[in-house]
């Protein structure tokens, strides 16, 4: 008889749950900064907040449950996967939410999530043309864009408050980031892992010795409840509010994409397009399930993908263990408003270090396109310069139509749509050729071998 590939293997229970519990406590900060961060920089209150994050950790236990079991042949790629909410979403949900309000957030996810589902087969095939001279690309700009939000929530939204940067508060938000530092450097193993977490509760002891932490609605939460679906309203469809959401599920795919394909090197399971497809349908019901509960698209989480690396535990049904816990902590309402009280000064010291880490993996991933050819070099350099033009100069757009204003001042989207367009023109057509010459050397962001080939 022949064993089970690792990935297959069921461990004992309690070797389940213990890693199963270490993949929750490796991704919870950077799962539910997303919705602090979101529901901060649109104004709502602790409640709602407290809400939002119910509802993101409910459904990224059940896209973790689906990643890791599969749901037939339809979803799931049935690897060690933990997801949850993805940054890359959220400088288009905030434009958005200010634009058009919170029906249209939740309204376009779902339409983007519908069109996910449908076009996760079709992209698995044309997979090979987001290379890593676009995901770097778009990685970066996602980072650096969200570094002024964190900011934000560090300094306060208002410059006629009295609190307004204050000293007090850009202190305890660089506690935060030397108490991240100290755990991430020099601690070791799960220490190292979980410095994010650390620096997060350690954030939170001392803006209680501040008097900065307020408790008073975290009683008034109940211990149980299931997130109610379309709380904020009907959902709405504005188009440009549609095709920002839409291009988000594109990056989302692409990011998806690369991690499921590095889980299949680390595990040694070579993964057919099927598989990627399935997990790319994970993402699109991801984006459904948001829409519907109020949350947000999901990712495969990299950290978690090191952390099966790291452990050389690659049994998936530890991260389905993984997933039932989140499912089980979605369904408790009352620890979404215990995260909820977290002073923003703590959330944006943690955010700072979470945002500019994506933009330090998106530079990483860019090292693997050789930008020592000029056409590549001016390709990231067009689109990094495109996607942080409105970040980094405001009311720039502000003389166009509001329906455009959506799209033309989210530096994520424009970064992607110009990325995309001109790696396809310059490295995939005869345009490139003509560009670089022919005394120079080849494309040095070619097509690489197909990996997922059914």
């Amino acid at each position: 008889m022949t064993a089970p590939h690792p990935v297959d293997t069921r461990l004992p229970w309690h070797r389940l749950l213990v890693f199963g519990i270490q993949h929750v406590l490796i991704m919870y900060t950077g799962c539910v900064t997303v919705p602090l961060v979101f529901g901060a920089a649109v104004g709502l209150d602790k409640s709602t907040i407290a809400m939002l994050i119910s509802a993101d950790l409910l459904v990224a236990g059940i896209i973790t449950l689906v990643q890791s079991l599969g749901l037939g042949r339809f979803a799931g790629a049935r690897l060690p996967i933990v997801t949850g909410a993805t940054f890359v979403a959220m400088s288009p949900m905030i434009l958005i939410a200010k634009e058009y309000g919170l029906p249209a957030v939740y309204g376009s996810m779902l339409v983007g999530g519908i069109l996910g589902v449908a076009l996760a087969w079709p992209f698995a095939k044309v997979v090979r043309f987001f290379t890593p001279l676009v995901s770097g690309t778009v990685l970066t700009v996602v980072g650096i864009s969200l570094i002024g939000v964190a900011g934000g929530l560090i300094v306060g939204s208002d410059p006629k408050s009295a609190s307004y940067a204050a000293p007090s508060n850009i202190a305890l938000a660089a506690a935060v980031l030397l108490i991240a530092l100290v755990c991430t450097t020099l601690g070791r193993g799960v220490w190292s892992q979980l410095g994010v977490l650390i620096a997060l509760i350690a954030g939170v002891l001392i803006a209680i010795l501040m008097g900065l932490v307020q408790l008073g609605g975290v009683s008034d939460a109940s211990w149980l409840g299931v997130p109610h679906p379309f709380y904020f309203g009907a959902p709405e469809f504005p188009l440009t509010a549609v095709v920002a959401m839409s291009i988000v599920m594109a990056v989302v795919f692409a990011e998806s994409t690369a991690s499921m394909l590095a889980i299949g090197e680390i595990t040694g399971k070579p993964l057919r397009q099927a598989d990627i497809a399935r997990g790319l349908v994970g993402d699109g019901l991801s984006a459904v399930l948001a829409g519907v509960f109020n949350s947000f698209i999901d990712t495969v989480f990299n950290q978690n993908v090191g952390a099966v690396a790291g452990t050389r535990v690659y049994s998936r049904y530890v991260t389905a263990v993984s997933g039932a816990i989140l499912v089980l902590l979605g369904a408790i309402p009352r620890i979404g408003a215990v995260v909820a009280a977290v002073p923003k000064p703590v959330v944006g010291g943690v955010g700072l270090m979470l945002f500019a880490t994506i933009a330090v993996i998106g530079i990483g991933i860019l090292r693997r396109a050789d930008l020592a050819d000029r056409v590549n070099l001016g390709i990231v350099a067009i689109a990094i310069g495109v996607g942080l033009v409105p970040v980094l100069t405001k009311g720039m757009f502000d003389r166009f139509p509001s329906s455009l204003e959506i799209l033309l001042n989210s530096g994520v989207t424009l970064a992607a749509v110009t990325v995309f367009v001109l790696n396809l023109l310059f490295n995939h057509t005869r345009l490139g050729e003509l560009a670089r010459g022919a005394t120079d050397p080849e494309p040095v962001d070619p097509v690489p071998p197909d990996p997922v080939a059914a």
